[in-house]
């Protein structure tokens, strides 16, 4: 079920629906001069887009630069966007049947979020994590997030914790399936739930922006650096901590959310 840029569906797999890309397209239209900006695009690995299983479209939303990103944070997730290559976005672009500016502004977005950088002339490059960059992730979260979980623990009715448990239940599903982007999303919508008690719109956006840079893959690892066994053990965490957030034990909650941001990779 690996969704990503790269996989054996083949390039034709994901399309942007025909009415955005001619909209794109006539974006686009009179702007040639600008569309290659030097880039390159030849000798780059093939870069099918992402879909399910079913071959159906990954990114169905009427934005076509907001699909471009959400394809291309998946394929970074997954590890189908290597840490050190280079991407141009005229050959993206190709991969995802449009043109060239909405692969542009994706990366733009990307490189603002700290997952790509800026290569002139040439696209763009993955940028290369290591394992600090990753543990200094963790504590800032850790900083961040366990004060306002045990105020939480406090102070939330045990029905309002126990509405959120379709949500942990969807971690572990995602967990089994072995599917590292999956999961990622499954796992960020489980911790944006439980921080959106807290009522700090701010606070939920900084965390969120936070658990996705944790979850690129590093350098020189497998694109599935988590295997399955390790996501199933952390989706059992967030089953533990609901049920002792319901028990309002915040003793166990002090233990788990600890040892759950030790954790995190």
């Amino acid at each position: 079920m690996k969704q990503g840029l790269q996989g054996s569906a083949g390039v034709g797999a994901v399309r942007v629906p025909s009415q955005a890309r001619a909209a794109d397209m006539d974006r686009e239209r009179g702007a040639t001069a600008g569309a290659a900006r030097g880039e390159h695009t030849h000798s780059e690995q093939p870069i099918p887009c992402p879909g399910d299983e079913r071959g159906r479209p990954a990114v169905q939303r009427s934005s076509v630069r907001g699909q471009i990103v959400d394809a291309l944070r998946t394929a970074l997730v997954a590890g189908d966007l290597r840490p050190g290559e280079v991407y141009s976005a005229p050959v993206l672009g190709e991969r995802f049947g449009v043109s060239a500016t909405p692969v542009r502004e994706a990366m733009q977005q990307l490189a603002l979020e700290g997952a790509v950088e800026v290569v002139p002339n040439r696209g763009f490059r993955v940028v290369e994590r290591g394992a600090r960059e990753l543990a200094e992730l963790a504590e800032v979260r850790a900083l961040i997030e366990v004060p306002v979980m045990l105020r939480l623990a406090r102070t939330v009715p045990a029905e309002r914790w126990a509405e959120l448990r379709p949500l942990a239940e969807a971690t572990v599903r995602a967990a089994s399936s072995g599917c590292r982007a999956t999961y990622a999303e499954s796992d960020r919508a489980f911790h944006r739930a439980l921080l959106a008690l807290a009522g700090n719109e701010q606070l939920v956006q900084i965390a969120e922006d936070l658990h996705r840079r944790a979850q690129w893959p590093l350098v020189g690892g497998p694109p599935g650096v988590r295997g399955r066994a390790e996501l199933v053990a952390d989706a059992a965490e967030h089953m533990a901590l609901l049920d002792a957030l319901i028990a309002r034990d915040v003793d166990v909650v002090r233990g788990l959310v600890g040892e759950h941001f030790a954790g995190v990779s």
